[in-house]
């Protein structure tokens, strides 16, 4: 198993974080298997592209939220990861669980 678990969609509150913002987000190590993605779908065509993240963030995105860890950007790059037998990978991770406690 590569991942934690697959899910269909956020299932955390929007954060309302641009581009800009994300950026402010320091990288941290994480472990691939600690990551449930929100994406059940993988576009080969982009997991294979050398350039896919040229116009965007060199690192995955991931929010916290009540304990878990979900993968909201940077599929590809993670399974990039995987395939060459990578554990860890650095992603900006929003801690939710910080700024919104649980309700």
């Amino acid at each position: 198993m590569i991942f934690k678990a697959v899910a269909e969609g956020r299932p955390y509150p929007d954060h309302e974080l641009s581009a800009r913002d994300w950026a402010s987000v320091p990288p941290r190590t994480v472990r691939l298997s600690e990551l449930t993605t929100t994406k059940r779908e993988l576009a080969l065509d982009h997991l294979l592209d050398d350039d896919s993240t040229f116009y965007g963030d060199l690192f995955p995105h991931a929010v916290q939220w009540r304990g878990e860890l979900y993968l909201e950007d940077g599929l590809h790059r993670a399974l990039r990861a995987a395939l060459q037998n990578r554990q860890t990978l650095h992603v900006r991770v929003l801690d939710l669980d910080a700024l919104r406690p649980p309700t």
